[in-house]
């Protein structure tokens, strides 16, 4: 992977991220989107739900597992 596209990658992932928070200014929403290439932030938006899914499953089942100390 060259340079740029590194450089490209870490851009949407971090504007994925960026608007999963709802913490941006929309001057740097409009830059991004004028920037970045929309197929890829869907992919990367589709990777980032499944991680956080499959995360907060992960944590359920931890937690049900766990003795009960009440």
């Amino acid at each position: 992977m060259s340079n740029s596209a590194a450089l490209s990658f870490l851009r949407t992932v971090q504007a994925v991220l960026w608007s999963f928070v709802g913490m941006r200014k929309s001057s740097s929403g409009q830059e991004d989107m004028a920037r970045l290439n929309p197929f890829h932030v869907i992919v990367v938006a589709i990777v980032v739900v499944l991680i956080f899914v499959v995360g907060l499953m992960a944590l359920v089942n931890w937690v049900v597992a766990q003795p009960n100390t009440f």
